[in-house]
């Protein structure tokens, strides 16, 4: 791909001392091409003003032709450098000491990323289902690197943005040349989301892989939510109520500025749920869920942990209101967070996740006494409900933090 590391810092560095006190639009918002052709030179920006294929000559009537021109434009403007007003393009003096701050602008530039998808993703004859969704594509790729200790195949990161995005199509009736020209138009895309990493100096290309820069890894992990160190984390643990042989528990670290949508799913994670049905938080005799149903809940978004609890609280958190699984949990202490330690974080735990679906507490029981007795009248149909050839399969006492930081190390971004 070849971008220098860091370009885009650089290019919008001179954009924004190219625009100055500020400098007029067209009609239509667009830098205006006398400009554009000035601004190609003095940011390299690689663009071709008329270009010439074949024999002819091909005149650019408009820098929004111009595609990475347009894009420096609107990532500038997505990251608060630039605004405009009144038919002209002018600089956010609040932020101007950005530019100064090369640490501080690349985060800038990074956390506007998933807001400029329209700029990043150019749509041809036929529009990727990536650029539909770009949000939840990129957030899937940076995922995938995030999470590797090695360099990513391009494969695999086209494999995994596809997977992110095609579950919302309903894609069974495409002809297979139009399925192809789809996944093509998928990996335009994507090669052009990594382009742009690339240039902020948050990924490094070699060949057919890529991998997260150390400045890639931190921005990441903000985005992911994830504490820096020194920040305030909490110690808790989760116990799932009245299942013994074996208990069921988790001591966690999580940030305590995490809202209870999020640790939702880090307790859907650390446990092995499936994340299939409701879930509410019981905190002081206040239910916190999803909002807008007919339960009342209050808005778990809105709710963070450290602002509702202290060390030595104690909460419930349930999961599937017909099973009805209970979790106790309790706020052990404040810890800070450490360098090097992925957040949510697994410290320890005992005893496997319940199968979906089994009962809830007394129908857990109740299965484990009938796939200890291969005499058992319910025996065989309980294997094959869980899909086990032999009840050796089933281990109820079988867990690894390993396991849980795996899953929690693929949490998606908030």
């Amino acid at each position: 791909m070849g971008e220098a590391v860091g370009r885009t810092i650089e290019q919008v560095r001179a954009l924004v001392g190219w625009v100055g006190a500020g400098r007029k639009l067209t009609q239509t918002g667009r830098v205006t091409l006398a400009d554009a052709r000035a601004l190609v030179e003095i940011l390299d920006t690689g663009d071709r003003m008329d270009p010439v294929i074949g024999d002819r000559t091909f005149k650019t009537k408009s820098s929004e032709e111009l595609y990475h021109l347009t894009l420096l434009v609107e990532w500038a403007k997505t990251a608060r450098l630039l605004r405009t007003a009144g038919g002209r393009l002018l600089p956010v003096k609040k932020n101007a000491k950005l530019l100064d701050r090369p640490d501080e602008l690349r985060r800038a530039l990074f956390a506007a990323l998933p807001h400029i998808g329209p700029a990043v993703t150019v749509s041809g004859w036929l529009e990727s289902l990536f650029a539909h969704e770009y949000d939840r594509g990129l957030r899937a790729l940076l995922q995938r690197l995030y999470a590797a200790t090695t360099p990513v195949p391009l494969s695999d990161l086209q494999e995994v943005v596809w997977q992110a995005v095609s579950p919302l199509y309903v894609l069974d009736d495409l002809s297979p040349d139009r399925l192809r020209h789809l996944r093509t138009a998928n990996d335009h895309d994507i090669q052009r989301v990594l382009k742009a990493l690339a240039s902020l100096g948050t990924i490094r290309v070699a060949g057919e892989s890529a991998e997260l820069t150390a400045d890639g890894r931190t921005e990441t992990a903000r985005m992911r939510g994830e504490p820096e160190p020194g920040d305030a984390v909490l110690q808790i643990l989760v116990e799932l109520a009245d299942v013994d042989s074996p208990r069921v528990w988790r001591r966690l670290l999580v940030p305590a500025a995490i809202s209870l949508d999020r640790l939702h799913s880090v307790i859907q994670d650390a446990m092995g749920w499936q994340s299939c049905h409701m879930h509410a938080f019981t905190i002081d005799g206040v239910q916190y869920g999803r909002p807008g149903g007919e339960l009342g809940f209050r808005d778990e978004r809105t709710a963070t942990l450290a602002a509702l609890l202290e060390p030595g609280t104690h909460f419930v958190y349930t999961y599937d209101f017909g099973d009805s699984w209970e979790h106790l949990i309790t706020v052990e202490r404040f810890e800070t967070a450490s360098a090097g330690l992925h957040y949510p974080h697994c410290m320890d735990g005992a005893g496997a996740c319940p199968p979906e679906d089994c009962g809830g507490a007394p129908g857990y029981s109740d299965l484990k006494v009938i796939l200890a007795d291969a005499t058992h009248e319910e025996h065989h149909a309980m294997l094959a409900w869980l899909g086990l050839r032999s009840a050796t399969e089933f281990a109820p006492g079988r867990f690894t933090p390993d396991e849980a930081n795996a899953r929690l190390l693929h949490l998606t971004a908030p």
